[in-house]
């Protein structure tokens, strides 16, 4: 072996690419573990986070709120899967003009109780009232 000149490397035959050939290496692995997880999820499953609820889901929510005596009709209704057994549901519900603050804290109380009930997932529940400005509006109206 000779010295090598000051700013080369000493290049010993055979050993100058392992380190390319280790990162290649990880990064094969990487793509077959990768491949693996998909194929263990499934290509038709999600992970439900962030997707809202299912239909069926919607249907019960607007069901319990709607039997809730005190809501009048649903303004608007948000849902969101925080996790696979964890819902959380905002609404806006209106409520009569002529109702105090305490019988709409009751009719809030109520209507989470009847929507926990109904759809045991709902763990997050946000709903605010309102005074329904828009009778004229079918949309999630109760029926009668």
């Amino acid at each position: 072996m000779t010295a090598c000149p000051p700013g080369r490397r000493l290049v010993v035959p055979g050993k100058q690419n392992i380190s390319i050939w280790l990162t290649l290496a990880i990064g094969v692995l990487a793509a077959i573990l990768g491949t693996l997880v998909a194929g263990a999820l499934g290509s038709g499953s999600s992970l439900l986070i962030g997707e809202s609820a299912l239909p069926e889901e919607v249907s019960a929510v607007h069901t319990a709120l709607l039997s809730t005596p005190g809501v009048d009709r649903i303004i608007h209704l948000r849902t969101m899967h925080l996790g696979p057994e964890e819902l959380l549901v905002a609404a806006k519900i209106a409520v009569s003009a002529s109702d105090n603050g305490a019988s709409i804290a009751a009719t809030i109380d109520d209507a989470e109780a009847r929507l926990r009930q109904a759809l045991p997932t709902a763990k997050v529940v946000y709903l605010e009232p309102d005074i329904d400005r828009q009778r004229s509006v079918a949309c999630f109206s109760r029926l009668v």
